[in-house]
């Protein structure tokens, strides 16, 4: 992507960055800063990669916490900043999160990092079928409108439908074996993008790459 002072241009980095900042981000009140918070310290310094900053990555507790686990990375920008909420992204956004202005082309990488930030690929031996896996990947959000959106736009795009279950405080976008397999090629379409590497790891054991 072009430098953090200019207009930002659509890139697979820069929507899988978006993908992080829509699950793990926040926007401030103050209307110029920004913050991606991880327990994975690797996917920090992806997220850092991908807009090209020099920040220190730093060190925070969570709620009543006192022992510092997760990593978090702020910095402002007020032009990146204002493009985010073009998009559809806004301050305190978790249960209020709606539709983002994703191209259909960047849509992929967007998904990933949205994979990424706050979902999973779940991979386990079938309790009937002896020699069979089971796989699931999930989505995760606090907004049904969110996750309703993100359905119909993997459906779109991939033709893959999944199922919507939901927990405490949470929504889950679900998709089982069949569909997992159609879906994660897609996602994970070369080996030189920006991911987070366990999760990546499992995808290559599943298809044995």
């Amino acid at each position: 992507m072009k430098p953090l002072g200019t207009i930002p241009q659509w890139s697979p980095t820069l929507a899988y960055a978006i993908g992080l900042i829509t699950t793990d981000g926040s926007l401030s009140c103050d209307k110029r800063h920004l913050n991606f918070t991880s327990k994975d310290k690797q996917l920090g310094q992806t997220f850092m990669e991908c807009l090209k900053l020099k920040n220190k990555i730093g060190r925070k507790s969570r709620a009543k916490e006192q022992t510092k686990r997760y990593y978090q990375v702020q910095f402002g920008n007020v032009i990146l900043y204002n493009w985010l909420v073009e998009l559809g992204l806004t301050p305190n956004k978790s249960k209020t999160l709606g539709a983002l202005k994703i191209p259909d082309g960047y849509f992929a990488d967007f998904l990933r990092g949205h994979l990424d930030g706050d979902g999973s690929i779940k991979v386990y031996q079938d309790p009937i079928w002896k020699n069979s896996q089971r796989i699931y990947v999930t989505f995760l959000s606090a907004s049904l409108e969110h996750i309703n959106w993100l359905r119909y736009r993997i459906e779109s795009l991939f033709g893959v439908k999944g199922f919507i279950r939901k927990a405490p405080r949470i929504f889950m976008l679900t998709y089982s074996k069949r569909e997992s397999l159609t879906l994660l090629p897609h996602l994970y379409h070369n080996q030189n993008i920006p991911c987070l590497q366990r999760k990546h790891r499992i995808v290559q054991t599943i298809f044995k790459k």
